[in-house]
């Protein structure tokens, strides 16, 4: 039960000024994700290169 609790996703409310949203809607495009599948991607990215830097 502890997996799925992890898997589960967390739903957050993300205010974005009109041209970062544009900008994120047509990198996800060009990327073939949805803006919100992008946003959580750079964030992974983000948080795996954070990790690195700390080991």
């Amino acid at each position: 039960m502890d997996e799925k609790k992890e898997k589960a996703k967390k739903q957050v409310p993300l205010r974005l000024s009109a041209s970062l949203y544009n900008e994120l809607a047509a990198w996800a495009e060009d990327e073939f994700r949805s803006v919100n599948g992008q946003i959580e991607y750079l964030l992974t990215e983000c948080v795996r290169q954070r990790r690195k830097k700390s080991d």
